[in-house]
């Protein structure tokens, strides 16, 4: 968990253009990774972002 915290530290310091790059090398689709996990999928209204 602690490696975790720290990771998200970094990524919230990076600009949106880097997040959105980050996201697309692992899951270029944008499949919503809830329903891997067992949840509901959340609404896909908006997906992926505008890079604006």
């Amino acid at each position: 968990m602690e490696s975790a915290i720290v990771r998200e530290k970094q990524l919230k310091k990076w600009n949106r253009a880097w997040k959105l790059h980050l996201i697309e090398e692992s899951n270029p689709d944008w499949l919503d990774l809830a329903v891997d996990f067992g949840f509901e999928p959340l609404a896909q209204a908006g997906f992926p972002p505008s890079r604006e």
